[in-house]
């Protein structure tokens, strides 16, 4: 038999037989053409005012820990999540922010305002998607709703007309009350003048005597409940204070007044009476915008969303203490009555 003759094939200016050119080609291939290449696991920043939460299932973590869960991540396995709380330091957070840069986070999430105005002082080009606002074009801190174009996106947690209706509910609630007082820091609220335009307005419908007490951080707080006192309040309305709720909670009880607040957590802190945007819900969503921007999105074209679940929820313990009764027609409609 005729025996045919052997390939040869020239491999950087030298001929080689076949076989060894095949070796020779397997060895040099990549990796990736032979095994999946592993995937970078995603580094997320959270960065947040107020204090770390109290286990797992606290309101901070919940809706973080669902969201994840319901777009298939897993903390420690194809996601990181670094968290920094601030414990209601505002000082603490321009630190913070620039800890998260330097680890080169793909995606910065941040809860209110000071944690977001703090992560995009610390940078223009790490994507942000925060959880805070009401007007985010008046605040300066996008284009639009529809394209925001700059690296922060993310939900709105209020807007202005919901001040009104807080007070509707208030009244509703507490027939008897008249004179309230509205306790708000004109730095924290950007929006300070068209919030409280809207609730003054809702006041004067309702026939409400409304003391507007302004702050400048909690170190004001006594003086401001000293004035409450002294104008005779019923009531304390409490704009944007999430991160002081406690200690709210705490003297608005202390000076035998009923509260009305904006979140289910200030009415576990012992509020009388929230209503306000589904915080879990919020953060939930947020998620899916940070799984998008993960993904290849930019976060200048991720659409800010307004909340669209909102929560009523009564304090009866809080209520009993004070000696008040809550109209049954507010009872009925609550979300969450804490007893």
């Amino acid at each position: 038999m005729r025996k045919l003759p052997e390939t040869r094939w020239w491999i950087a200016g030298l001929q080689v037989p076949w076989a060894a050119a095949m070796v020779c080609v397997l060895v040099s291939a990549p990796i990736g053409a032979t095994a999946q290449t592993k995937a970078r696991v995603p580094h997320v920043g959270l960065l947040a005012l107020f204090a770390p939460p109290v286990g797992a299932d606290s309101a901070e973590e919940r809706g973080l820990r669902e969201g994840l869960r319901d777009l298939g991540y897993v903390e420690g396995r194809n996601i990181v999540v670094e968290r920094r709380y601030a414990d209601n330091r505002p000082d603490r957070l321009a630190a913070m922010a620039n800890e998260l840069v330097q680890m080169k986070v793909d995606v910065l999430l941040t809860g209110g305002q000071p944690a977001r105005e703090a992560a995009r002082r610390a940078t223009s080009t790490i994507p942000i998607l925060t959880v805070s606002g009401s007007d985010p074009v008046r605040e300066g801190w996008a284009q639009s709703l529809s394209r925001p174009g700059g690296n922060v996106s993310g939900l709105t947690f209020t807007f202005p007309e919901l001040g009104p209706k807080r007070l509707e509910l208030l009244k509703e609630a507490f027939p008897s009350v008249v004179r309230v007082a509205v306790l708000i820091d004109p730095i924290e609220v950007v929006d300070a003048v068209d919030v409280l335009r809207e609730t003054e307005a809702g006041a004067r419908r309702l026939g409400l005597e409304l003391q507007v007490i302004k702050v400048h951080g909690p170190n004001e707080f006594e003086n401001a409940f000293a004035t409450a006192r002294q104008q005779h309040a019923q009531a304390m309305f409490p704009i944007a204070m999430f991160p002081h709720r406690d200690r709210i909670a705490s003297m608005t009880m202390r000076d035998r007044l009923l509260t009305v607040g904006e979140s289910q957590a200030e009415a576990a802190a012992g509020y009388t009476i929230t209503y306000g945007a589904d915080i879990d819900d919020l953060v939930r969503r947020s998620m899916t915008q940070m799984d998008k921007i993960l993904k290849g999105a930019r976060v200048g074209d991720v659409p800010i969303e307004r909340p669209t679940k909102f929560r009523l929820a009564v304090n009866m313990k809080t209520a009993k203490a004070l000696g008040a009764t809550i109209a049954n027609s507010v009872l009925l409609r609550a979300d969450e009555v804490i007893e």
